[in-house]
């Protein structure tokens, strides 16, 4: 009798339609959150008929996301006929804004899994692989603190930073100690945060790993997730020398850089020759500063040339003077 009175809980229609477009998109949930700033929880919840809390933000949320990826979905079937018009016409190819390479996932994931569970992770990759720009893009999220170090930072600077981050009165006064527990305590009553710490490599030298230890014994002692990123000398660093801070550490990732199939999909619908695709390819994946960000800069310095002569069509010829421009 019991469970005759149970009301199965069942999807919504615009759950329904969400569902069916990341079939489409071969998409799943987590990347579905990452994408509307959202957590993945959240999400879950609703896509399944679960969530029991008001849905008026996340249900404008996914409406816009279904107006935004509704021409995508269109376009896809005659992907190559609808390029091949593109370029035909003689329009200049546009950047992608954003692309949802594994390492921008794998960076999202690490920070929402932290968030979420109250872990702590460390995120190592190059310069110019995207560490930066997808922390600060999940740094928009709410209850995230986010701090970019440098090698001038003091114990008390880091402090500030984090106070500043978390939207705390900053102390001007204090011992270090003092200020540490201020963040403990503000941590504790105000649940769900996660700090992100990048270019963390620049706290430490071979005098002192004092500001690295105050981080270990911020999230030892408070409800917070925590996010170290930097250099791959950090990872070195933290195994070497912080060994209390190496056997805490619950969620890892390296960034591996673009690979051809994520390069492919960021240079779709332009027209480029063969020689000047192995160009770019060395631009993305050259041992010895390949990275996105030396070919995002390569691209910027194309379109200004093809602009500047009226073509479309990116050749040997065009990414030499490009290249002509650039210090790599």
């Amino acid at each position: 009798m019991e469970n005759a009175n149970v009301k199965e809980a069942r999807p919504t229609g615009l759950a329904e339609r969400v569902v069916g477009r990341l079939a489409a998109l071969k998409m799943n949930k987590a990347e579905l959150a990452i994408i509307i700033n959202l957590s993945r929880p959240m999400v879950s919840q609703y896509l399944s008929g679960k969530y029991t809390s008001n849905p008026a933000t996340i249900e404008k949320a996914l409406e816009k996301w279904l107006a935004e990826t509704e021409p995508v979905q269109a376009a896809r079937p005659g992907q190559g006929e609808t390029a091949a018009q593109g370029t035909g016409a003689g329009m200049l190819p546009e950047k992608k804004q954003k692309l949802m390479s594994s390492d921008f996932l794998g960076v999202m994931s690490v920070c929402q899994s932290c968030q979420d569970d109250m872990g702590l992770g460390i995120i190592v990759g190059r310069s110019g692989y995207g560490k930066t720009y997808a922390l600060r893009t999940y740094a928009k999220m709410d209850r995230v603190a986010y701090i970019e170090c440098d090698d001038t930072m003091g114990c008390k600077d880091l402090l500030e930073a984090i106070e500043a981050g978390l939207g705390m009165v900053r102390a001007s006064y204090g011992s270090v100690w003092k200020r540490v527990n201020k963040i403990r305590d503000f941590l504790n009553v105000n649940g769900g945060y996660l700090i992100i710490i990048d270019e963390a490599d620049k706290l430490i030298n071979k005098y002192t790993v004092a500001k690295m230890e105050i981080l270990r014994g911020i999230f030892d002692q408070a409800d917070v997730g925590i996010v170290i990123a930097g250099e791959p000398k950090l990872e070195s660093d933290i195994k070497t020398a912080l060994a209390r801070f190496a056997n805490r550490v619950d969620f890892y990732y390296k960034l591996h850089g673009l690979s051809e199939q994520e390069l492919g999909q960021y240079l779709e619908g332009w027209d480029i020759s063969e020689a000047a695709s192995r160009e770019l390819a060395l631009r993305a994946f050259g041992a010895r500063n390949g990275c996105f960000r030396l070919l995002d800069r390569t691209l910027n310095n194309v379109l200004r040339v093809l602009r500047s002569r009226g073509e479309c069509r990116v050749t040997k010829e065009i990414m030499e003077e490009a290249s002509g421009m650039m210090m790599f």
